[in-house]
């Protein structure tokens, strides 16, 4: 359970913000929405991770542990730290925060630190939202599924049941029931659908309650580009969305950009830094963050920067902010009503693309290629890219 101190500090920061920015117009803030401390399977104390995204701008995070919030006693044996790859981790810790705010004891002779709760630690970072969070993990069989719950106010349990679909819609169903005993939003979205190749293109098109999911993930082990007989995750996409505006007259799935970093000591595995979303909202809170992500008012990146994004009902267009001597190819991509899944309808170059609808489109999507490497590249030759979300000819959405 959430503890009091917690709810009043969130209900606290939440109602400041809001009446100090409710009247601001819109603007982008960064955040990341799938990250691991030692509250689950990441190697660094939750303060230290929260402080590598407060030293790098970050407007928001979302400490998203595996079937767990950070909101109860928790201590750890600092043999397991060291044995996941944190040698220096309490050196480091210690030296960042100091011995006094640091918890120890000895139980059987074995060095323990406490972990600290996020009402604890989250006063520490006043620049940062810090987002009630959890990964939502289950599976079916031997297929992982796991779904991110955004904005909780305690744990939501994982579900069980009789097909991957069922799962996702369960889990879904879950996460919509505790928003509403909680009275606040929560975003859930699908992570990583071709991790251990748990989750299909029709998986996530058929379970309409599903908005959301990564079409990045910045761990190396996700099988982003697929193989030679499995779509990567952005053909998923393209797959999806025509199922969903062809067969079922659903609502469009969105793509969300995360890190999904485990790993905070050395340059392998799944690091930080590596992908992100910008959403345009009037204020960072919770409720305006969500709000935009719920409108599609957002785009998830790799490294790109978008400084507008828009779109009238007929024309999508995008502002590239410059980044030295990069070059950019934009794709636009999209159905037509009996084509293929994913055509290229465009192809532009330069810092201002744009697409005009010829009318048969089921959808519209864009995705931004620059000549540059990303800063923390998870394979060699990957670009930086910008993915903005789909939308509906015929309908401005923004």
């Amino acid at each position: 359970m959430q503890t009091p101190t917690t709810a009043k500090l969130f209900a606290l920061c939440a109602s400041l913000a809001l009446a100090s920015c409710e009247s601001a117009p819109p603007r982008w803030y960064k955040g990341n929405l799938h990250t691991h401390t030692l509250w689950s399977d990441g190697n660094h104390f939750p303060e230290m991770v929260v402080d590598w995204y407060a030293q790098r701008d970050y407007d928001f995070l979302a400490l998203t542990e595996h079937n767990v919030v950070a909101d109860r006693e928790k201590w750890m044996q600092n043999d397991v730290v060291v044995r996941r790859g944190g040698r220096a981790a309490l050196a480091d810790y210690r030296a960042r925060f100091g011995d006094d705010w640091i918890d120890e004891r000895r139980q059987d002779g074995k060095l323990e630190v406490r972990l600290k709760r996020l009402d604890e630690f989250a006063p520490l970072f006043e620049d940062l939202l810090l987002i009630p969070a959890e990964e939502v993990t289950s599976s079916f069989q031997s297929k992982p599924i796991h779904i991110n719950a955004s904005n909780v106010a305690s744990k939501v349990d994982p579900q069980r049941g009789e097909s991957v679909q069922d799962v996702i819609r369960k889990t879904m169903r879950a996460v919509a029931a505790h928003a509403a005993e909680h009275g606040r939003p929560v975003l859930a979205h699908l992570n990583h659908p071709n991790f251990g190749w748990g989750v299909t293109a029709d998986d996530i098109a058929q379970v309409t309650e599903e908005r959301f999911f990564e079409v990045w993930n910045g761990h190396p082990g996700v099988n982003h580009r697929g193989d030679d007989a499995r779509p990567g995750t952005e053909r998923l996409w393209d797959i999806a969305n025509t199922t969903r505006r062809r067969d079922l007259d659903a609502p469009l799935l969105y793509g969300l950009g995360t890190d999904d970093c485990h790993n905070y000591h050395n340059a392998s595995g799944s690091t930080p830094g590596r992908g992100w979303v910008m959403v345009r909202a009037r204020a960072c809170t919770p409720e305006a963050l969500l709000e935009a992500i719920e409108a599609g008012d957002f785009y998830a990146s790799s490294g790109v920067v978008l400084d507008e994004v828009t779109f009238d009902g007929h024309t999508m267009t995008i502002d590239i902010a410059a980044q030295g001597d990069a070059r950019y190819v934009t794709e636009f991509i999209g159905t037509r009503r009996d084509g293929e899944p994913g055509e290229v309808l465009a192809r532009v170059e330069g810092l201002r693309p744009s697409y005009t609808a010829r009318g048969d489109e089921l959808f519209v999507r864009a995705t931004v290629t620059s000549t540059l490497a990303p800063d923390n590249p998870v394979w060699d030759g990957q670009r930086r890219q910008a993915w903005v979300q789909p939308v509906l000819p015929g309908a401005a959405t923004r």
